[in-house]
């Protein structure tokens, strides 16, 4: 398994090597809308990277609201001094019945913290141009929703309060995930905001079709967890169907499991997650990365591959065999329901965390907020109170949604256009009543154990080589797809991109970065 931008200048620089990172690296979970992308990048439009659909809901035991009487709810009411925050995030459009939504949840958040919120949702084909202007023209607002896209040069523009010792003040929302997911929040040490604490963390997965893998007698297929060992299977099914078992397209390709963070700067260079010396180095002269080229190469000329990898643009809604960004339950609530199948998944590689990895949703509270102490209590709640988290992603309850006698939720409609990923965590929202299993259990586990990149919480200064970034980039977006489809023989183009790299001063930013994380690391 897509990032808002700002145009122009480094904004637009930074979203670029953001997009050519992804795609390079995430092969399958970047590009495109379809089922090869993240599992949860179901419904929505693909416009940003991060936009999602979440299929299934936990079924953490929802919050009753305090049941008063009325004339002491109206006189707590009164006697609380009742603070107006403004929360802007991405969304479809702003939903038909707000009003209503807004009278009914402002009701319960005067009586739990004395806040009365307003949404402001900004369609993401907007989301560029009008979440800009607030940054830069300083527009009021409480709590902005951003991602990796714009995160660090806003943080470096002022646009967001350092709220690390604010946190101290909220030990239920801080103590609501791991250290290291804070750490990935961090610009120069300090924490500048609350990551939405859900699939935060990357775990490939290999999609098979259960009818191709019964109907070719494929067996132990959980042993075959990488694309070497799945090849033979992948053969035979390409031999019996007379097509190709694996379609990809522009964009869309199979990345090596052994997984370098590249620092959002879009080039094939990187630090092994795992590596604590921190070492820069080009990725495609690695043999591990080399390897899984040629691999993927000799299956291109076997035909395994569409030989029209290079020019479909689309991959098809079915497919025997892709990879995929996600977590195994979502096999039975996402990849099969797309295609109409019951498939099967099989984990490809270790589950990693990075900083882009977290970074794909953050709120942020703003340096000019006068309520800040507030702001961050409402993200606390939002994290941590059933009642509060259902509203903003379900809807208004007895219109898009109603409880049901074991406290799932039964939806009534789909007409609410908030972006549930974009506002908190999925482990505090409610199940629906047509999910018997919680596949957030098995979500948490895998980011809890999820192999934590050395570089978490370092951030690249580019301004040193910022030219020669720009025309690394362009030499590499050249060669791209050639190398990640199998399209292209290593042997050949591996050469000339190196060359041309180096021509456009690929030295100089290695150096650069290495000494950067040098003096970070010291």
């Amino acid at each position: 398994m897509a990032t808002p931008k700002i145009k122009g200048g480094t904004r637009m620089k930074k979203l670029t090597a953001l997009l050519l990172s992804a795609v390079l690296l995430l092969s399958l979970a970047a590009c495109k809308p379809a089922e090869t992308q993240k599992a949860e990048e179901k419904k929505e439009p693909a416009v940003t990277a991060e936009k999602k659909e979440e299929p299934a809901k936990t079924e953490d035991k929802k919050e009753e609201k305090p049941e008063e009487k009325p004339e002491e709810k109206k006189e707590a009411t009164e006697n609380k001094e009742v603070v107006k925050l403004k929360w802007v995030l991405i969304g479809g459009s702003q939903p038909a019945n707000y009003d209503a939504w807004k009278e009914h949840i402002n009701k319960y958040l005067v009586e739990k913290i004395g806040v009365e919120l307003d949404v402001e949702i900004i369609s993401w084909g907007d989301w560029d141009t009008k979440r800009g202007v607030m940054v830069s023209t300083n527009e009021p607002y409480d709590i902005m929703f951003t991602n990796m896209g714009t995160f660090v040069h806003d943080v470096e523009l002022g646009a967001f309060k350092d709220i690390t010792e604010l946190l101290e003040t909220t030990p239920d929302l801080k103590g609501l995930m791991p250290d290291m997911y804070w750490d990935s929040v961090k610009v120069n040490g300090q924490i500048y905001g609350v990551p939405t604490y859900k699939d935060s963390s990357m775990t490939g997965y290999f999609i098979w079709d259960k009818e191709m893998l019964d109907k070719y007698e494929i067996k132990n297929v959980e042993e075959l967890n990488t694309l070497e060992k799945a090849e033979p299977a992948l053969q035979k099914i390409t031999d019996g169907e007379k097509k190709p078992a694996l379609i990809l397209a522009q964009g869309q390709g199979i990345a090596p499991i052994e997984f370098y963070d590249q620092m959002g700067l879009g080039l094939p260079i990187g630090v092994k997650v795992d590596d604590t010396e921190r070492k820069v180095v080009y990725t495609f002269n690695q043999e591990n990365v080399r390897k899984h080229y040629d691999h993927l190469h000799s299956m291109f000329k076997k035909g395994i591959i569409n030989s029209d990898a290079l020019t479909l643009t689309e991959v098809p809604k079915y497919r025997a065999f892709y990879w995929a960004q996600g977590w195994s339950g979502a096999a039975k609530t996402v990849w099969g329901p797309n295609m109409g199948k019951e498939v099967v998944a099989i984990q490809n590689g270790e589950t990693i965390l990075t900083n882009d990895t977290v970074r794909g949703s953050i709120n942020c509270i703003s340096a000019n907020s006068k309520h800040p102490e507030k702001a961050l209590q409402l993200l606390e709640l939002v994290n941590t109170d059933t009642y509060v988290r259902d509203a903003l992603y379900y809807g208004l309850e007895g219109d898009n949604f109603t409880y049901t006698s074991d406290k799932k939720v039964h939806k009534n409609n789909s007409d609410w256009s908030m972006a549930g990923y974009a506002q908190g965590t999925f482990f505090n929202v409610s199940m629906v009543d047509d999910v018997d299993f919680n596949q957030w259990d098995e979500v948490k586990a895998l980011n809890e154990k999820a192999v934590a990149s050395v570089l978490l919480g370092f951030n690249v200064s580019t301004e040193e080589f910022e030219d020669e970034l720009a025309n690394c980039r362009e030499v590499n977006n050249k060669y791209m797809n050639q190398i990640i489809t199998g399209a292209g023989d290593p042997a050949e183009v591996f050469p000339k991109l190196e060359k041309e790299l180096k021509d456009a001063g690929l030295d100089t930013i290695i150096e650069k970065v290495q000494a950067q994380i040098n003096e970070t690391y010291k």
